[in-house]
């Protein structure tokens, strides 16, 4: 049935053959689950531009939480490098002064 006008011939015919009770039932039934999948329907294409900018939102604060993560990260990895570099330059320089001594004594 894809339009209301073929829907009113059916009826007409229907009433005219006066269907049994459960037929009655059965196509009842069918109309209004018919009618709420339309309304579901026209319920989701109301409402899915709110959902689409609230997925990019998500993926937006997604997409910024990682990059802080990285950042992190990486300053972390640098003073790490960096600690480590001021060790082996103490170091180096505890060595000669040793050496120094040893000579020098």
């Amino acid at each position: 049935m894809e339009t209301v006008q073929e829907l009113i011939p059916l009826v007409k015919g229907m009433i005219g053959q006066k269907p049994s009770r459960r037929l009655v039932k059965v196509y009842v039934l069918g109309g209004v689950l018919a009618l709420f999948g339309v309304v579901l329907v026209l319920v989701e294409t109301v409402c899915s531009p709110f959902t689409a900018a609230s997925r990019l939102r998500d993926e937006e604060a997604a997409v910024a939480e990682l990059r802080a993560a990285r950042e992190r990260q990486a300053l972390h990895t640098q003073a790490l490098q960096e600690k480590e570099k001021g060790k082996q330059h103490d170091a180096a320089l505890g060595s000669r002064a040793l050496a120094h001594r040893q000579h020098a004594s």
